[in-house]
C-alpha cells in the first residue's frame, strides 16, 4: 500500500492550502493576469503529491497513524485500535 501521510498533521494541511491555494488562484487569476496565473497549476500540483485524492488519503492516513493498527493472519486482515 502507498503512503501518502505526511511527518504531522499541521505540514500536511500547510501542504493542501498551498496545494489547493495554486489550483484555484490559477483559474481564479485568469482575467486579471492571462496565462501567467498558470504558472501556479505546478506548484499546486506539486503540494498536493499529484492528485488532490492523494492529499485526502494521506490526510486520513496521517491521522489516524500510530491509532490503527493493521494485522494480517491467514490470508485475513484486520484493523484495530492501538491501546496506546
Amino acid at each position: 500500500m502507498t503512503d501518502f501521510a505526511s511527518t504531522s498533521l499541521v505540514r500536511h494541511l500547510a501542504r493542501g492550502a498551498v496545494g489547493f491555494g495554486g489550483l484555484i488562484a490559477a483559474f481564479a487569476l485568469l482575467p486579471v493576469t492571462g496565462m501567467v496565473s498558470l504558472l501556479l497549476l505546478p506548484l499546486g500540483v506539486v503540494a498536493l503529491r499529484g492528485c488532490p485524492m492523494c492529499w485526502a488519503i494521506g490526510l486520513v492516513q496521517t491521522i489516524s497513524r500510530g491509532r490503527l493498527q493493521r494485522t494480517c493472519d491467514d490470508g485475513r486482515c484486520r484493523l484495530t485500535v492501538s491501546s496506546d
